[in-house]
């Protein structure tokens, strides 16, 4: 199995001291990775947010608006360093210009989650999410254990903490890695899906069958038909050498000083 490459240790350790550079908050930093303001939604109204009968109140709707707030300001720090992550360890980044959940796709997602939970309240709920801000990383077949375990390890190292990691690699239905972290400076939280171009592509196929399985209104057998189709197409995905033992990395253990006693003690022999 091939390994991702070699960079000399300089070079290494130079990629690792910028990326870790570019999350200080700073103007240069957003500049180089500021989205575009989202267009105002069509589906906003004075009474909150309604689309395809799901529904959100004018205070609920004020709360999800600012946690979209949040989440653009905290992608400006979380982005440098996944990008460090996939260029050490030659991922491709997916869809990168789609890094920012849309707020109508956000709110749809509060809302179906309320609808779901009756009682749950907004704040609840938004406490949930790990995909306001989303990045894909893929490797050809060969390179994709090493690559989930190096990309992930570097993405610890640098302070961010592993909350999700969900591998369906050795199940039916969906294959890859879908892991959420939580950013060390915003502690927002985000997700990468960690894919093979197959499985990727899969994904892809059985998109619009996932979208119709969530529906509020979608009926309890045609969501069992749904699924049965998309199992079919995952099933045709190849499973990497030891993707299906991949789990979370180890969470960085914080440098802990010397006791100042101690020290005085090693001083005096």
């Amino acid at each position: 199995m091939n390994t991702p490459r070699a960079l000399p240790r300089a070079v290494a350790a130079t990629a690792l001291a910028s990326a870790l550079a570019l999350c200080a908050p700073t103007t240069a930093t957003a500049a180089t990775t500021t989205v575009p303001a989202p267009a105002q939604t069509t589906t906003k109204t004075k009474d909150g947010w309604q689309q395809d009968g799901l529904h959100l109140n004018a205070t609920d709707n004020a709360k999800v608006d600012a946690f979209i707030a949040d989440a653009r300001q905290a992608e400006r720090t979380i982005s440098p360093q996944v990008r460090a992550a996939a260029w050490l360890t030659d991922a491709e980044l997916i869809g990168f210009e789609n890094r920012l959940k849309s707020p109508d796709s956000l709110k749809r997602k509060v809302a179906t989650a309320m609808k779901e939970a009756p009682g749950q309240s907004v704040e609840a709920t938004l406490a949930t999410i790990n995909d306001a801000v989303r990045y894909t990383l893929q490797w050809p077949d060969a390179r994709y254990t090493t690559g989930v375990i190096a990309a992930s390890s570097h993405l610890a190292a640098w302070g961010n903490d592993s909350v999700r990691w969900k591998n369906t690699w050795g199940s039916s239905g969906y294959k890859g890695v879908n892991s959420a972290w939580r950013a060390p400076r915003s502690g927002m939280r985000f997700e990468i899906q960690f894919h093979t171009p197959a499985s990727k592509w899969a994904q892809e196929e059985t998109h619009k069958l996932y979208e119709e399985q969530r529906l509020p209104g979608t009926s309890p057998e045609r969501k069992k038909r749904l699924q049965e189709q998309q199992n079919a197409i995952f099933a045709s995905v190849p499973v990497p050498e030891g993707a299906d033992r991949l789990t979370a990395p180890a969470p960085a253990v914080p440098h802990q000083p010397q006791p100042q006693r101690a020290k005085a003690a090693t001083a005096s022999n």
